[in-house]
């Protein structure tokens, strides 16, 4: 009597722990999750890659003196605006000056000397070979006085365009020599962007459609590119130099150095194909698989799918298993189960997924 009481009481837990169970498994089944539903629409065969970029004039400029000497004035600091042909940098002078004195007073001795043989020559009082060598002197001296004007001219330092001193590269009371570097300019007309396009997508340059930029402060706000320039050479990071120049920003201010995002737009004659972002794949035995979406009224689907290459945002191209206007879950989706059941994230509406390179 008291073994079966013993295996009765035995088989009641086994039923009761049974019983919980089953009331436990029907209780997740019964929680509804929120999770991010997408729709997967087809590429329509564009494809789109995302690079960084930096904003710069499109008029920059490293000036310099074409003679040495000592820099004496540079009235304008760094940002400040000016007006072609303003003097922005000068050298002391005084030596330059001293030297076209001289070439001056020599130049008007010699010109009255030969105006005086051309004179003579006229009235046939002396040789032509006098007169030449007469002629031949004016013309050297000529040059020489020119020179000397050009060399004083040259200590001043003019805007050769409308913008911004960028750098004072040296300063008041610095030697410089000719060419030397003194101070960079960038422009205020027309801007450009420049990226570095890195040497797959160089490869594929013949497939290059449209382009579009947006800056970092408004994310939102695209505006239209023009391919300006792509270098042929790539640097040692095995990147290509590519410049665009930048077209109608609207009501968006650019300035120099701002951060930037370019898209580069690329058109295949490839069929329309369905791609999915990486985290909305989970695996199973092995194999990718997408949770599908249907209503709040019915659990979501595992299904498997075949997927090709990732692309450098991070989503893959199925190849099968989904369909145009099916919805799937594209977050979380490691925390659900067969059976569970799902609604959108409040206040969020359904994107489509498909056609971000």
């Amino acid at each position: 009597m008291k073994r079966n009481h013993t295996l009765f009481i035995s088989l009641f837990s086994v039923v009761m722990i049974v019983s919980s169970c089953g009331k436990k498994e029907r209780e997740a089944e019964a929680i509804v999750r929120t999770a991010k539903i997408d729709t997967v629409r087809p590429t329509g065969g564009e494809q789109m890659s995302i690079y960084p970029g930096i904003v710069r004039s499109s008029i920059d400029a490293s000036l310099s003196f074409r003679v040495a000497g000592v820099i004496s004035h540079m009235p304008y600091g760094e940002g400040h605006f000016v007006r072609k042909g303003t003097v922005i940098a000068e050298l002391e002078a005084q030596d330059y000056r001293l030297q076209l004195a001289a070439a001056e007073a020599e130049y008007n001795q010699v010109k009255a000397l030969a105006e005086r043989v051309a004179e003579l020559y006229k009235r046939g009082s002396t040789t032509q070979s006098e007169y030449e060598k007469a002629v031949y002197g004016l013309e050297q001296i000529t040059a020489k006085y020119e020179h000397s004007q050009n060399q004083v001219a040259y200590t001043r330092l003019t805007a050769p365009f409308d913008g911004y001193v960028q750098e004072k590269i040296h300063n008041v009371g610095e030697t410089v020599n000719a060419g030397m570097s003194v101070i960079s300019m960038t422009g205020n007309g027309e801007w450009q962007i420049e990226i570095n396009l890195p040497v797959q997508d160089y490869a594929r340059k013949k497939d290059f459609e449209r382009f579009e930029a947006c800056i970092s402060t408004a994310p939102d706000k695209k505006f239209p590119l023009e391919l300006y320039e792509l270098s042929p050479k790539g640097n040692a990071n095995q990147s290509y130099k590519t410049t665009f120049r930048v077209g109608k920003s609207g009501d968006l201010t650019l300035a120099a150095g701002m951060s930037t995002e370019v898209t580069i737009f690329y058109q295949t004659e490839q069929q329309a194909v369905y791609e999915i972002p990486v985290s909305a794949l989970f695996e199973r035995e092995g194999n990718p698989y997408v949770w599908i979406f249907t209503s709040e009224e019915k659990p979501v689907e595992a299904r498997p799918v075949k997927i090709g290459s990732m692309n450098r945002n991070g989503y893959f191209v199925v190849k099968e298993g989904i369909a145009n206007g099916e919805r799937i879950v594209t977050a979380g989706v490691h925390s659900l189960k067969d059976g569970a059941k799902v609604k959108p994230l409040p206040g969020m509406n359904e994107s489509n997924v498909g056609g971000l390179l």
